[in-house]
């Protein structure tokens, strides 16, 4: 399956958002599987498309029928970039839980909801910016 060469520029935001959400709220649990469950979600979307993804899919259904006025795109790329990087950093984060290695663990995890707030609240998407300089 191909991905779209472009894509809603909400739907990257929404996903953030949700990212930096659940981080935030499993950093505040202290529940760590929520972390693991967030890796799992951005994973999902990264390999099995769009279509598969539960905050895209959230956005699609419930948020962009709501919207007025046309809708702005961008590159799918970088976003998707950013996203694989989110997912192997709270992976690797999920890693260190298991293996008792917590402090580690909560500070790549809050590495991830810190940037993903940033890209949200700013639009300065690291991610994006790495692959837009390297990969590019």
């Amino acid at each position: 399956m191909s991905a779209p060469a472009t894509v809603d520029v909400n739907v990257p935001r929404f996903n953030q958002v949700m990212v930096a959400a659940l981080v935030g709220a499993a950093f505040v649990l202290q529940w760590w599987p929520l972390v693991a469950i967030t890796a799992g979600i951005l994973a999902l979307t990264r390999f099995g498309g769009p279509r598969l993804g539960v905050f895209t899919q959230t956005y699609e259904r419930m948020i962009r029928p709501r919207m007025a006025g046309p809708i702005e795109h961008e590159a799918a790329a970088p976003p998707r970039f950013a996203q694989l990087l989110g997912t192997v950093f709270l992976g690797a984060a999920t890693v260190l839980f298991v293996f008792g290695w917590p402090v580690a663990a909560w500070a790549v995890a809050v590495a991830v909801f810190a940037l993903a707030m940033l890209a949200a609240t700013t639009r300065i998407c690291v991610g994006c910016i790495i692959y837009d300089r390297a990969v590019a």
